[in-house]
């Protein structure tokens, strides 16, 4: 049997985090009246993944009267998930600019959890649901369109 040559993953790119420029938000502009460009870092899965994790509650599972539910034999757990707020905590994370874990910009907007600063930073519905699109398509987490699929070919350039 042949050896096959594992230099080809040996990739600095695969340990390292990219970060990529994206368009940013109308409703926020520069001094010369620029729209202010996103800057997000494209996160590894064992960043996302533990992330998800720290949102995830595993519980015993229990009937009415309060006993532990048991099926063959052993105990079943209850899995809860608060994905919105893991979400959020992933995009805080994403970003770069703005750095929503910035401690000045956490204390003008009198927030102590990251997970919140997204709702925070981008109150309405469009800002908030433009960023987290954004974010999602940089991770891959979510499809692009074909207009933004363009924009984030020429942001890589």
């Amino acid at each position: 049997m042949e050896k096959k040559n594992l230099k080809y993953f040996m990739r600095p790119e695969a340990k390292e985090e990219q970060v990529l420029e994206v368009p940013g938000l109308e409703s926020i502009k520069d001094e010369q009246g620029n729209v202010v460009p996103l800057k997000i870092k494209k996160l590894h899965n064992e960043t996302i993944n533990k992330i998800n994790d720290m949102y995830t509650e595993r519980a015993p599972m229990r009937d009415r009267k309060g006993n532990f539910v048991i099926q063959n034999g052993e105990v079943v757990f209850k899995v809860e998930r608060d994905r919105a707020k893991a979400t959020r905590h992933i995009i805080a994370e994403a970003l770069v600019e703005p750095d929503l874990k910035d401690p000045e910009l956490m204390k003008f907007f009198n927030c102590a959890d990251i997970a919140e600063m997204p709702l925070k930073v981008f109150p309405n519905n469009d800002e908030y649901a433009y960023i987290s699109k954004k974010v999602m398509q940089v991770l891959g987490l979510a499809e692009e369109d074909e207009k933004d699929g363009k924009e984030l070919e020429a942001a890589k350039n």
